[in-house]
């Protein structure tokens, strides 16, 4: 099929005036790493199937669809998995993406255990710069967190390795646990601080419907900069930009900044501009969403630009999705939500 070109978008708000901005694109639903917040060991294990090639997008499907995204205002995108680094090949569709016009920002999550021999490949493909999940500097905890017994040093590397070729700034992501993790976070905070990583403090989410979650497991994101600031004392900083989801401090001795995102105890979703594509080609508007709209069936059917351009934005207007604001008034959560490992957090 000959591709058309993608024309230019009105400006698209969902039903709470909220502007399309982020796109996160989750490439693969494979993971080398068996984490008990997103894919427990227990229910994806060795004889787990994964989506058939056949069912994933293409890079060409991807890229097609990136750019008409960035016709409708997207200014941000984000590859995420699965793992990422696990798609053969992914710095090819780097470099087509970092090709669309009006995207600033091109970036990557990672769980760091591939990033050392890929990093080069990336940056040269157009990346601009890497997320590393990393929850913990002790090789117990980080083996218990990753459900594969792997200890930090990979990821370490791999986190050395990103600064190294300039995929600036390098944020590391941490899951904060309560009983399992937070008695190492003011180790992994200086760490950050020593080098120059941003390291962002995640309030353990319900995502998906597997991994256990408790409410008594959160650890809120207030607590987590009171234990931190004790020792190093942190101020706040003001946003960047609108749907910018993590409360930024800096250092008062100049030493950088963290940061806290808080989804459960303090939800942003009214700034959420972020839009989400699953592997195999479906639309979804909130983390927590229980089903996507298929965008891979009009693709494959032969959809021009301008048709794909017309469905993306009228899912978004009809879009009301506020369920981290919600969660504290259910007396029930919904039995069904997409499995993070699909969306990529």
């Amino acid at each position: 099929m000959t591709m058309s070109s993608s024309v230019p978008g009105e400006v698209v708000l969902d039903r709470f005036q909220r502007p399309i901005r982020d796109l996160r694109i989750s490439v693969t639903d494979r993971c080398n790493f068996r984490c008990p917040f997103c894919m427990p060991a227990e229910v994806y294990g060795e004889r787990y199937q994964f989506l058939p090639k056949q069912e994933i997008l293409t890079f060409e499907e991807i890229a097609r669809l990136a750019r008409i995204f960035a016709t409708l205002g997207v200014r941000k995108i984000r590859l995420t998995g699965g793992e990422p680094l696990l798609r053969n090949g992914v710095e090819k569709l780097v470099a087509m993406l970092a090709g669309i016009e009006g995207v600033e920002d091109l970036a990557l999550t990672t769980n760091g255990h591939l990033l050392a021999q890929q990093a080069q490949a990336l940056k040269e493909a157009g990346l601009q710069r890497v997320t590393v999940s990393l929850h913990s500097l002790d090789d117990d905890v980080v083996g218990q967190m990753n459900g594969r017994n792997f200890g930090a040093s990979l990821v370490l590397k791999g986190i050395e390795r990103a600064a190294e070729v300039g995929l600036l700034p390098v944020k590391i992501n941490v899951v904060v646990i309560r009983g399992v993790n937070e008695h190492t976070l003011v180790e992994l905070a200086r760490f950050c601080k020593e080098r120059g990583y941003i390291a962002r403090f995640i309030e353990y989410m319900d995502v998906g419907t597997l991994n256990g979650w408790r409410m008594e497991r959160v650890m809120p994101a207030a607590e987590v900069v009171r234990l931190i600031g004790e020792g190093m004392p942190l101020e706040p900083v003001e946003k960047d930009y609108r749907g910018e989801v993590a409360e930024r401090y800096r250092y008062r001795d100049g030493g950088g900044e963290m940061g806290v995102i808080a989804s459960v105890t303090q939800p942003f979703c009214g700034d959420c501009t972020r839009a989400r594509l699953s592997p195999e080609g479906k639309l979804l508007t909130c983390l927590f969403a229980s089903n996507g709209h298929d965008l891979r069936e009009p693709l494959r059917a032969g959809a021009s630009d301008q048709e794909l351009q017309s469905i993306i934005a009228d899912v978004w207007r009809v879009r009301e999705d506020r369920y981290s604001e919600l969660r504290t008034s259910m007396t029930e959560r919904p039995a069904q939500r997409v499995e993070m490992f699909r969306i990529g957090g």
